[in-house]
Parts: C-alpha cells; sequence; structure tokens
C-alpha cells in the first residue's frame, strides 16, 4: 500500500513534534528503553558476579578475571548478531517484526537474569545477544524509511534519537545501579527487563502510526526497489564527493567512477573460505575464553592451541583483506585501505574506553573513597538530585507533548508509555528519599558511569558547532585527538592511583579522578565514535556496504573483547606492579596510537580522494 505522505508511515504520522513526526519519538522512547535495560545490566554486572558471597546483599565472589572475560565475549557478540538479524529482517521479517523479536528475547534475558542461578544468567546473556541482534539495527532502518522524502532532515532526527540512546543510558545506569548494589542484584536486574518489556509493548501498539512501514518483504519488487535506490545513492555519492583530479586514474584517462563500477569484484571460493575459517575459529575463541576460565573447559585442548586457533583466524582475516584490496580500481582501493587503517584505530579506542564497565567499576568500588558526610555529602545529594530531576523532566514533556498529539490513534500504547514513566519517577523518589534521610552517604559505584551520558548531552552541540566550522578536522585528525583525550583521562586515574601500595586490594583513592577521566573519555568518544560508521558509508561503494559494516562491528567486537580480556589481568599487574601501571597501559598506547594517525592523517586524506 503506497501514499503520498510526507513521512513514512499513515497519515497520524504527519503530525509534527519539534518540527519531526511523532513516529520518531515512539521509536525515541523505545530506544531509550533498550539502552536503559542494556547499560543498566551492564554497569551491575561485573560488580555482581565479584561482589563477596556474604553480606547484605551477596554477589557471586567470582575472581575479577572470569567476571570480565564473560562481559568481554557478551559484550563482543552483541556487535556480531546485528549483521545476521539486519539481513534477515530486510530478506524475511521486515523491521518492525525484527525489532519486536528483539525486545521479547531481551526482555527474556533481563528476567533470566534476575533469577540469580548459573544456568538463568548463561541463558540470560544468549536471550541479550540474540535479541540486541535484531532490535539494533531494525530500528535504525525504520528511522531511515520514515525520511526516505525528507533526507535532509535525517541529520536533525538522528540527533534526536541520539538523544534518546542517552536518555536511556543515563536513565539506566542510575536506577538499575542505585537499586542493584543498595538493595538487591535482582531488583536491579529485574528492572531492565521490566523496562524493556514496556518498550516492546509501546511499540507495538503503535502500529496505527506506522502503516506499513518496517513491514516484511513484499519480494521482487521491493528486492529491485532498493537496488536502484542504492546505485542511485552510490552513484551520487561519488558525484558529490569526488574532485576533478580524484574521477581520474593516475593515466588521467579513466573514469574512476565507471572504473569502480565495472569491477565487481564477487567473492571467490577462497575468499569464501577464508571468512569461514576464521569467522568459526574466532567465534569459538570467543566462545571459549570464559568457558576455560570460569568452568575450567578449553574447547581447543589447552591454552596454546587455544593461542594458535585465534592467531589463526587473524592471519586468515588480514590475508583475505591483503588479497582482496589490489583487485579494486585505484581510488576503491585507497579508501579502503583508509576505512581499513580507521578500523584499527577503532579497535585501539574501544579496547581502552570499554575499561569502563570492568576496571573501572572495579577501581571505583574497591579503591575509590567514595563515603562522604557534612557537607561533602549535603552537596553530592543536592547535585545528584538536580542531574536526576533535570533531565528526566524534560524528557516527561516530551511525552506529554507526544501523547497530545497521538493519544487518540494510539491510546493503549501511550498508556502503557505513561505506566512506564510513573513506575520511573516512583524509583526516582525512593532513592532521591533515601539519600536526603540518611546521615551520611556512600556513592554507588556503578554512579560514575552516568557521567559518560551527561557529559555527551552537554558537550555534543559544541562538536557539531566544530565539525560544521572552517576548523573541522580530517578523519584522521579526528581518531587522533579520540584517542589522544581517551588516553590522557587514563593518565589522571593512573596519577591519582600512584599511592596504592603494590599488591592492595582495597584503597581510598579521591573520587575526583575518576570524575575528571570520564570527561576526557566522553570528549575522545565524540571525536571518534559518531563519525566511524559515517566514514564507512561515505568511502565504501554500495555494493561492499554490508560487508564493510560487518567488517567495522567486528572491529568493535574485538576492541570489547580485548577490553575485558586486557581488564582482566588487573590484579596479576597490581600485585606484580602497580594499580598506577595498570592504567599507564591504558593511557601511553592510546596516545601513542593517536601520534601515528595524527602523523598518518595528511596521507589517510590523500587516500580518500576528496571525501571528507
Amino acid at each position: 500500500m503506497s501514499n503520498n505522505f510526507k513521512f513514512g508511515g499513515t497519515e497520524a504520522n504527519q503530525k509534527l513534534l519539534l518540527e519531526q513526526p511523532v513516529g520518531l519519538f515512539v521509536l525515541f522512547f523505545t530506544e531509550m528503553w533498550e539502552r536503559f535495560s542494556y547499560y543498566g545490566m551492564r554497569v551491575i554486572f561485573v560488580l555482581f558476579l565479584t561482589m563477596a558471597v556474604t553480606g547484605d546483599n551477596p554477589g557471586w565472589g567470582w575472581d575479577r578475571e572470569a567476571a570480565l572475560s564473560l562481559l568481554g565475549t557478551y559484550a563482543s557478540l552483541v556487535y556480531i548478531t546485528p549483521i545476521i538479524g539486519g539481513w534477515l529482517a530486510d530478506t524475511k521479517l521486515g523491521y518492525r517484526n525484527a525489532v519486536a523479536i528483539g525486545a521479547l528475547l531481551m526482555t527474556l534475558g533481563h528476567a533470566s537474569m534476575a533469577v540469580e542461578t548459573e544456568m538463568s544468567l548463561y541463558l540470560g546473556i544468549a536471550f541479550l545477544i540474540i535479541g540486541n541482534g535484531f532490535f539494533k539495527p531494525n530500528i535504525t532502518s525504520i528511522i531511515s524509511k520514515m525520511y526516505d522524502k525528507v533526507p535532509e532532515k535525517k541529520d536533525g532526527a538522528y540527533t534526536i534519537f541520539y538523544m534518546g540512546v542517552n536518555a536511556g543510558a543515563f536513565l539506566g545506569i542510575m536506577l538499575c545501579g542505585y537499586f542493584g548494589e543498595k538493595v538487591s542484584w535482582s531488583i536491579g536486574f529485574g528492572l531492565a527487563g521490566i523496562f524493556m518489556f514496556l518498550g516492546m509493548l509501546q511499540f507495538w501498539f503503535a502500529k496505527p502510526i506506522f502503516g506499513d512501514l518496517g513491514a516484511p518483504p513484499s519480494g521482487d519488487k521491493d528486492l529491485g526497489a532498493a537496488k536502484t535506490l542504492n546505485t542511485n545513492l552510490n552513484q551520487a555519492k561519488y558525484e558529490d564527493t569526488a574532485e576533478t583530479e580524484d574521477v581520474l586514474d593516475a593515466d588521467g584517462s579513466k573514469n574512476a567512477v565507471a572504473d569502480a563500477e565495472a569491477v565487481m569484484n564477487p567473492f571467490t571460493q577462497l575468499d569464501k573460505i577464508l571468512i569461514a575459517v576464521s569467522a568459526i575459529l574466532g567465534f569459538v575463541w570467543v566462545l571459549n575464553d570464559p568457558l576455560t576460565k570460569i568452568g575450567g573447559i578449553n574447547l581447543f585442548g589447552s591454552d596454546t592451541l587455544s593461542n594458535i586457533a585465534i592467531l589463526t583466524a587473524v592471519v586468515l582475516f588480514f590475508v583475505l583483506v591483503f588479497m582482496r584490496i589490489p583487485r579494486y580500481s585505484t581510488v576503491v582501493r585507497d579508501r579502503m585501505i583508509a576505512v581499513a587503517v580507521l578500523a584499527l584505530g577503532t579497535v585501539f579506542f574501544w579496547w581502552a574506553f570499554e575499561q569502563a564497565a570492568g576496571s573501572m567499576n572495579i577501581f571505583a568500588r574497591d579503591y575509590t573513597d567514595r563515603a562522604l558526610v557534612g557537607t561533602g555529602a549535603s552537596a553530592f545529594k543536592i547535585v545528584d538530585a538536580i542531574v536526576t530531576v533535570v533531565p528526566l523532566a524534560i524528557i516527561s514533556y516530551v511525552l506529554i507533548s507526544l501523547f497530545g498529539k497521538t493519544f487518540k490513534e494510539i491510546p493503549l500504547s501511550n498508556t502503557i508509555l505513561g505506566i512506564s514513566f510513573l513506575i520511573v519517577w516512583g524509583c526516582v523518589g525512593y532513592k532521591l528519599y533515601n539519600e536526603y534521610t540518611s546521615v551520611g552517604t556512600e556513592v554507588p559505584a556503578s554512579w560514575f558511569n552516568i557521567l559518560n551520558s551527561l557529559y555527551i548531552i552537554m558537550f555534543a552541540p559544541l562538536f557539531s558547532k566544530w565539525w560544521d566550522s572552517k576548523y573541522n578536522p580530517s578523519a584522521g585528525q579526528k581518531y587522533a585527538y579520540g584517542l589522544i583525550l581517551l588516553g590522557i583521562g587514563f593518565a589522571f586515574v593512573a596519577y591519582g592511583s600512584a599511592g596504592i601500595p603494590k599488591g592492595a586490594e582495597t584503597a581510598a583513592v579521591g573520587m575526583v579522578w575518576l570524575v575528571i577521566a570520564y570527561l576526557f573519555h566522553t570528549l575522545g568518544e565524540l571525536c571518534l565514535s559518531p563519525v566511524g560508521l559515517s566514514y564507512v558509508s561515505k568511502l565504501v561503494p554500495g555494493r561492499m556496504i554490508a560487508f564493510m559494516f560487518g567488517v567495522w562491528y567486528l572491529a568493535v567486537a574485538i576492541g570489547n573483547k580485548m577490553a575485558h580480556l586486557t581488564g582482566g589481568l588487573i590484579d596479576p599487574i597490581v600485585k606484580a606492579y602497580s594499580m598506577s601501571t595498570f592504567f599507564l597501559i591504558f593511557t601511553l598506547i592510546p596516545i601513542g596510537v593517536g601520534v601515528i594517525l595524527f602523523l598518518l592523517a595528511p596521507r589517510l586524506k590523500k587516500l580518500m580522494h576528496g571525501v571528507h
């Protein structure tokens, strides 16, 4: 069924809120609850597993290496499954069904984790990984389809959507972290599941807004249209970004665009074999790591064979890349080399940045003085109340505005959304009341993670203006700044922890070092994270876009796995050297890689052939 509406969806979706269709805000809140559940669970995961088995709110008493190994496997696989989930939605399910299936699976995952048995933990992680694969790529696909006829409004739409991401992360970390640490781990995990379930219902009952938008594909007609759209976008991309000298090959006689389109470079049988073998070896190794450290089960038989397997997977993957790149035309080859270099920078960035969910959480809990009394406690309570209530009040205002526009069309969806916010306000009231009536206060270890979302909201507009100005750095420079800022953040923690004795299991370092560290980490993230996929879409030919997005997510997955693999070494490094030495690793390597990228920036700019 087709229509002549400006925005995709039904007539009801033509109503505007903040100059955007109301359907965007349905997706905004759906994504907000998913990010609430993801970051809420993530922030208490390692804290719960490594907490002592005695006390008022006991954990499982795992050693840190085992807990971080399991977190690393989870965090890496959630970036792999969206490749499969996106393909299933494109070819079979449709985007809306995929989002609903993903939300249901993630609800089951959080519910399983709330049971707090070892079997339910692993089952819950599996549900979360698979559910994320269905959810993550397809909700953004719905937005893309919604703005097919008005692409000029997409930037504003994604900016609003990105605020939903940060709002969800902020609320999830704050509430799941507080209730998990202060009340019960089961309640912390359970809250994540409750809001994921309500978010799923709110999305599902909003179908009158979407109509056929995101419905299952209808066959060859849709497939042909998609191919035509892809070809047109690819051609426009070259026409808009290639400078005159870039359109010609080295001999100055042949059009690089036509050349790029002519060289299809299909995957050979050997290419497919290399992909399959490296993927299987890598996947088994990622699963084997926590199996070995938690259950003493080594699927490869020994650590030596396990190391050989992952090295073989890496080598085969690089062989594949080095075999394929020379087959492309000059311009396409150079641009793909640029993408490969940026992907390598991405691995190093997330390797260090993702310490936030693991080793930095442990540092906050066991090595940071979080107890406040007197004026310090009063000041924290005021600040915490402000940073809690103000963002929630703003989001609630958007919610009420949405009700006014859509309640007649989707009353059940809006009612469920309203109930969700009443529960959130109730949880916030409980938290603030308990803090207000306590004599002193102990800042939850998870609280520091909310700083990332707050800093993003504060500084994202400034960075957006920077990118739009004449001082907009090149891609290589942005990556360099991101990595260097990230390293500087760890330098503050390394300096602050210099007085911790070698081998210490607890300490009382000032909180200020974590506050400063998260500031620099966020500034680094704003330099690097939002631009990565944008450069992939600009630099890679349309026929290769899916493959290279897969490679990009693979880079993020590798960074996440390596982050917690290295973070798991915190105990042996502290025992052999010091806590300061541990954080210096994450200081010197990112800064070193950042300096290298800064020096390579002019060369990378040439390799991009006019793409900015």
